[in-house]
């Protein structure tokens, strides 16, 4: 049986990686829109109601409209940030909880998390569920992403011909991780509240650096138990999980690489530190289970295929 896929600003980095996936599939059959009309709201509209499933990759004005021109049994996936915490969509996120991946299945709307979120909701909501903190614990997130986070322009940016021989020590502001955020209004923020049962705002670090893909989100923990009732506490949690789960230590050599799972769209959580500081540690790729890799496992069990078809 095949589906047929449309993916509604397939230019952008988040669209040309589904489109990749694609190509690989044979269950897969895109639906294409002329060049010049790609912003004509119309034959956009007229797609989406041939698509099976329409993946918006959009900006959030844009996603918007499509999506409230849409009709209600349209099946769509919205990539951008636009309706994270709408309550008339379905986050996207089934790990998230055990009912989590059957409101995918019966929704003709799902929100696709965001890169950072992913990895700090994965790492909190546990602990909260289980009563391990409050919900009004002070949490705080440092998360480390490759520049293509950034999308087109920031890919550009770092991948410029003028920056070609460029070596550390240089002047040139882009070799040295840079954070970003500074006024704690990231975008991220309100769906990391809503999806981890916070009801407390984090602090939230970003950080991007001069490699191309692959994330590290970083969560300290004190007062939560010892290092082994945590990891259990984790490991019940994501048992079963195909494409999460928990490793006994993430550690090469006593460092953690935030590129390690690059090209993939798994999520390995780490439980490290020492009983009195605890240090937990989520690795993927910000491309794949960060973005284009959570939309497609999401597209999978809207249409009822096998969950990591195409994905591992």
């Amino acid at each position: 049986m095949s589906y047929k896929v449309f993916i509604d600003g397939a230019e952008g980095t988040t669209g040309l990686k589904i489109h990749e996936y694609f190509q690989k599939r044979s269950d897969i059959e895109l639906i294409y829109i002329d060049a010049d009309k790609r912003k004509d709201l119309e034959e956009r509209l007229a797609c989406v109601k041939k698509a099976d499933v329409s993946f918006l990759c959009l900006p959030d004005g844009a996603a918007k409209e499509i999506a409230a021109a849409a009709p209600a049994d349209c099946r769509i996936l919205d990539t951008s940030t636009a309706h994270r915490t709408d309550s008339s969509w379905v986050y996207g996120m089934p790990e998230l909880c055990r009912e989590q991946r059957e409101l995918i299945r019966n929704s003709n709307r799902v929100a696709v998390p965001g890169c950072h979120a992913t990895g700090v909701i994965l790492l909190t909501r546990p602990l909260i569920e289980s009563g391990i903190v409050g919900r009004d614990y002070n949490f705080s997130a440092f998360s480390l992403t490759g520049y293509s986070g950034g999308g087109k322009k920031m890919i550009a940016q770092y991948e410029s011909e003028a920056r070609s021989g460029i070596r550390q020590g240089s002047e040139d502001p882009l070799v040295s991780p840079r954070q970003y955020g500074i006024a704690q209004m990231h975008k991220h923020l309100p769906e990391i509240i809503a999806a981890s049962g916070m009801s407390a705002k984090p602090s939230f670090i970003p950080v991007v650096a001069d490699y191309y893909s692959g994330m590290q989100v970083i969560v300290p923990v004190k007062g939560a138990g010892t290092i082994e009732e945590v990891r259990r506490v984790f490991r019940e949690y994501y048992e079963g999980q195909p494409m999460v789960s928990v490793v006994e230590s993430a550690d090469d050599g006593g460092f953690i690489a935030a590129n390690r799972l690059a090209g993939t769209n798994r999520l390995e959580i780490a439980v490290d530190g020492s009983d009195e500081n605890i240090i937990l540690t989520a690795t993927y790729d910000n491309l794949g289970k960060g973005a284009s890799g959570a939309a497609v496992q999401n597209m999978n069990i809207m249409l009822g295929i096998e969950e990591t078809k195409g994905l591992i």
